[in-house]
């Protein structure tokens, strides 16, 4: 895969919610949306499964992660570099 191509993967930070299942971790995504009508910030969180191939991350670490090819049937992203670890 060249470079550019790479370039065009999204990139979103999350924090880690389970790290039970091996090489794989529930990351949660929390981002602020305007209501439409009433004009007051509204909090929308997702959640994604990640793949983490050394099992180095732990619920509550910070993560940045990237998209990738589909690795099983619900995993498309994978692990980039932990931002800030658990306290």
């Amino acid at each position: 895969m060249t470079a550019q191509a790479r370039g065009r993967r999204r990139v979103i930070q999350g924090v880690v919610v389970s790290d039970k299942m091996d090489k794989t971790r529930v990351v949660k995504i929390t981002r602020l949306v305007k209501h439409p009508l009433y004009k007051k910030y509204i909090k929308r969180s997702r959640k994604f499964m990640m793949h983490d191939e050394n099992n180095e991350t732990r619920v509550g670490d910070v993560v940045k992660m990237m998209e990738t090819r589909p690795l099983s049937r619900w995993k498309r992203w994978r692990l980039l570099e932990i931002v800030e670890r658990a306290k």
